[in-house]
């Protein structure tokens, strides 16, 4: 009886029933309607004729179905009505656009007030609790998170069974909050229950690459293309690329995601992911370019307004680099952007700004803990360079323990080096090479555990790695790898025996060859 009910509710989530609303996801927009949901229908409800008024809508990246608002009256369609604000927002939502900030504002509002007066409505529930989720990940507003919690668990509790709309919400919450182990059990629930459902696979790609399952990972891009093509899959898999260190596939379908861009937020966002991807391979020149381009579309986005940052810092552009980064501050309190301007200050010598920064960054790890989000690599690293090593280390151990990550296994591996256990710290960041993306950070960080273990040949091999794949990859990183190598020195004549003799150490004398005896 139980694999029946289960399966029947299986089937009732995967045809979509009339009248309910998409949940809208994180990762990117207000976002898509599935291909084919429209024409799919469930049996009509026993009980008082209603007409259907109400405007088209698309999930996004979780999916969603038609948004249809039943009012007491005869049992035909209604005509649209003119389009307002939250109008607009599940209009560029069913076109598979992202939706205004102002125009999602509106839907909240607009979905808040018809809750007030209808709070059993399980499907307005879900598109309430989504927007908030879509909110707070395009604003970095956490408050918006417990507020989404709570809707989505509100439509679970009016529809417990087959409610996929407020499960792939609750995916898209864990994932926004950095919660990968949630994200990955809600999307694999949601993913049971609507297989087909496309926009559930991008949040399964974070949880998974969160959790460091690059099965997991390669299994859901593999579904999600089979199902969907354009910006969003292109995207998606630009993504996936670059972990695999396939940089030049990467930057190809990041490329195309940029091309097939439909709205000015979607085509910021794509050209914000190409401009990432050009300064991770040590371009800051077009790096800052995307960065200005992706202004251009939509401005003053606070990711993007850090990206411009970093590049023209690299480019010497100080006074401007500290402008953005502030102008991102001021709009989203990110802890990572806090640590960023620190370093970069600190690199000055300005030390009480950059002091005043790093006050922040905890502050700012607290704050966004209230809303269940988890900073913790961020504070683990902060915590290893500017405070308190072992406590970096606890934590990092413990976030490594949730969610082994080649990120998080070469933040913890760094923290156990500073820390005074750099052969625990050598195996870690031997990890997060093996398994990660091509990155200087994780190249510098092996390469000074293995400078301080006295490996000197292989230390001088992954310094210059560093700063062979960014040479401006942190202000102070970079400086510090520089100087690094200055005091290594060249690699010493004789080949392999003297790879790890440091500097103005003697020379052992080489056995000589039995050929050479003979």
């Amino acid at each position: 009886m139980e694999s029946e009910k289960t399966g029947a509710c299986e089937e009732q989530a995967a045809s979509p029933a009339e009248g309910r609303a998409p949940a809208l996801g994180p990762a990117g927009s207000v976002a898509r309607l599935l291909d084919g949901l429209a024409g799919e229908r469930r049996p009509r409800r026993r009980g008082p004729r209603r007409i259907l008024v109400g405007a088209v809508a698309g999930a996004a990246v979780l999916g969603g179905v038609l948004v249809l608002v039943l009012v007491p009256g005869s049992g035909e369609r209604a005509a649209p009505p003119a389009p307002g604000p939250a109008g607009r927002a599940l209009a560029a939502a069913g076109t598979g656009v992202p939706a205004a900030l102002p125009d999602l504002a509106a839907l909240i509002g607009e979905r808040e007030a018809h809750l007030r007066a209808h709070p059993g409505d399980d499907q307005s529930w879900a598109v309430l609790g989504s927007a908030y989720v879509e909110q707070g990940a395009r604003t970095g507003d956490f408050t918006a998170y417990p507020k989404a919690e709570h809707a989505l668990r509100a439509s679970l509790k009016a529809r417990p069974e087959g409610n996929v709309d407020a499960v792939a919400g609750l995916a898209a919450l864990a994932a926004a909050r950095h919660d990968y182990r949630a994200a990955r059990t809600w999307g694999e629930r949601a993913a049971r229950l609507a297989p087909k459902r496309w926009t559930t696979y991008p949040v399964l790609i974070d949880a998974y690459r969160g959790l460091g399952d690059a099965k997991g990972v390669a299994r859901s891009l593999e579904t999600l293309q089979k199902l969907r093509s354009g910006a969003a899959v292109r995207a998606r898999a630009g993504a996936v690329y670059r972990d695999r260190g396939w940089r030049e596939d990467a930057a190809a379908a990041l490329s195309d995601a940029a091309a097939l861009a439909e709205g000015p937020a979607e085509r910021a966002a794509a050209l914000h992911r190409v401009g990432e991807l050009s300064w991770e391979r040590g371009e800051p020149a077009q790096a800052l370019r995307y960065a200005e381009a992706a202004l251009a579309a939509d401005p003053g986005q606070p990711p993007v307004l850090a990206a411009q940052g970093r590049a023209l810092a690299a480019l010497g552009r100080t006074s401007e680099a500290l402008r953005a980064y502030r102008g991102a501050l001021a709009k989203w309190p990110e802890p990572r952007y806090a640590l960023e301007l620190g370093e970069l200050y600190e690199s000055l010598k300005l030390m009480p700004a950059a002091r005043a920064q790093y006050d922040l960054v905890r502050a700012r790890v607290r704050d966004a803990g209230r809303g269940g989000v988890n900073d913790e690599r961020v504070l683990g690293l902060f915590e290893a360079d500017h405070g308190d090593p072992e406590a970096a280390v606890r934590r990092l151990r413990a976030e490594f323990a949730r969610h082994g990550s080649p990120e998080n296994a070469d933040a913890l591996g760094w923290a156990l080096h500073r820390a005074g256990d750099p052969e625990a710290g050598l195996k870690l960041a031997e990890r997060a090479m093996k398994k990660g993306p091509r990155s200087a950070v994780f190249a510098y960080h092996r390469g000074e555990i293995e400078r301080g273990l006295g490996r000197y040949g292989a230390a001088r091999r992954h310094l210059t790695e560093a700063l062979r794949v960014n040479p401006y990859f942190s202000p102070l990183g970079s400086a510090a790898a520089r100087r690094a190598l200055a005091a290594l020195g060249d690699p010493p004549e004789g080949g392999p025996a003297q790879v790890y003799a440091p500097p103005g150490a003697p020379v052992p004398k080489l056995p000589t060859p039995a050929r050479a005896q003979r």
